[in-house]
């Protein structure tokens, strides 16, 4: 079957939480995943592990953590969800042959759908012999494909970013080496608990008896909570803030890293980055003293600097429109996936660090997000918010996005298509940046449109 019928059948699945459109929520179990493993071989006991589950911040940490194992001439696999442009973005593997120290490439088309059928397949057969009571959903079907992936690739360790929680979520069915947890806020909330505390509660359920936990302090009823998990299970706890850089640095500050000093350089931009630094240093600190990986503080500073993670707080040069011709230096977009309000707060520190300021926010978000407390962090910022419809049935309507903005007392207007928006940026912006943000359907699309080839733009990321 071809890659085209494997997307289609993956775009048919019902919204992940979910039995039926708009029906019964979805029960789920690590049962279900390995019972469907099983069938497949177990291809999750082939590699070792590393896990990492938080609110904010994980996918830069795994992507942190995967480039420096890449460097230190491991053979690593990522998992990280959500995808901007591709579902093949969600797996990737490294190439040790050439020391690569990126997060390396993705999912083939062709390798895709072998693996989407293998494991349809499997769970179809499943399911019709009464060993499953449904077909595993979107994100177990993915995660499922990418164990087998990383197995037939060799894949020495991999890397995994867990899609909710942590508990129950399917990549909770591996025994990890290290876990790390990264900071915890509200989301979710329908899921995981209303407060913090339970929310932190589900995150260390990625924890395992005698194991360990890398984290940074952080909400003190977060700190509480797994504190109290750590207890029960004797988990070993290992704080990062050992590789935090000094308040006023920048991107670039030497700390020591397994008794030698170092230059990190990570092209992640904002404060924030810091502590999912510190993370991936932990992490590997760990895996080079506890369990024998060949891990020097040279492709430690390597792998930061080698790292990869579009969309957050991303910065790309397009060419001029024909409209801005008193432009130097081309269009600036600065593109930053803060689809929750802590993710809000963090743009927002960042932004304190562009010149000129940026005055227009192409923004959307989906329903189940708190859009009047994303409105008063961000809107306030800007002179203008442009909305820009995004394709999820989850999808905030037009016009609550426009009355948000008119709390706030900031101009808006809406859009008929993304490009629309962007094109509507591109006019009002005059010499300042333009910001776009809120949704990861919104960042994903924009990047795509920003980034063809025709546009000849530059990523900051490739200067």
């Amino acid at each position: 079957m071809s890659y085209a019928a494997a997307i289609d059948e993956l775009n048919r699945m019902t919204p992940e939480l979910y039995t039926q459109p708009g029906g019964v929520r979805r029960k789920f179990s690590l049962d279900e995943i390995r019972v469907l493993l099983e069938v497949l071989g177990n291809p999750q006991h082939s590699f070792k592990s590393v896990l990492i589950a938080g609110t904010n911040g994980k996918g830069s940490t795994a992507a942190t953590l995967a480039s420096i194992l890449g460097a230190a001439g491991l053979r690593v696999g990522l998992y990280t969800s959500p995808h901007l442009e591709r579902v093949n973005e969600r797996m990737r593997v490294s190439s040790k042959e050439t020391g690569d120290a990126e997060i390396g490439a993705e999912i083939g088309d062709d390798e895709f759908a072998r693996r989407y059928f293998s494991v349809h397949d499997a769970a179809q057969a499943l399911v019709l012999a009464g060993k499953l009571a449904q077909m595993p959903s979107f994100f177990e079907t993915l995660t499922a494909m990418a164990f087998l992936h990383f197995a037939d690739a060799g894949v020495e360790v991999a890397v995994l970013e867990v899609g909710m929680g942590g508990r129950l979520d399917a990549t909770n069915i591996v025994d990890p080496l290290v876990s790390v947890i990264t900071d915890i806020s509200l989301d979710h909330t329908e899921w995981l608990g209303g407060t913090i505390a339970e929310i932190a509660r589900e995150k260390a359920g990625i924890l395992r008896p005698n194991g360990t936990l890398i984290t940074l302090p952080q909400h003190p009823e977060a700190n509480q909570a797994l504190g109290e998990v750590a207890v029960e299970l004797d988990v070993r706890g290992v704080n990062a803030a050992e590789y935090m850089p000094g308040l006023a640095s920048g991107n670039s500050y030497r700390i020591e890293v397994l008794g030698k000093e170092i230059a990190v350089e990570s092209p992640l931009h904002g404060p924030h980055q810091h502590r999912n630094v510190a993370l991936a240093i932990a992490a590997a600190v760990e895996l080079a003293t506890k369990h024998g990986f060949a891990i020097t503080p040279e492709a430690i500073a390597k792998g930061i600097r080698a790292t990869r993670w579009p969309g957050r707080f991303e910065q790309i040069t397009t060419q001029l429109s024909a409209s801005s011709e008193s432009q130097s230096g081309g269009m600036q977009w600065l593109l930053d996936v803060a689809h929750n309000p802590a993710g809000a707060w963090a743009l927002r520190a960042s932004l304190r660090e562009i010149n000129p300021e940026p005055r227009t926010l192409v923004f959307s978000c989906l329903s189940d997000k708190p859009l009047d407390e994303l409105a008063q962090i961000l809107f306030p910022l800007f002179e203008r918010v442009i909305f820009a419809p995004i394709a999820s049935p989850r999808a905030t309507p037009m016009e609550d996005l426009l009355a948000a903005a008119a709390r706030t007392g900031t101009a808006s207007e809406s859009a008929a298509t993304v490009k629309e928006a962007l094109a509507f940026a591109r006019q009002q912006a005059g010499n300042a940046p333009v910001v776009v943000s809120g949704s990861v359907y919104l960042v994903g699309e924009a990047r795509a449109l920003l980034t063809k080839e025709e546009g000849k733009p530059r990523s900051e990321e490739d200067k």
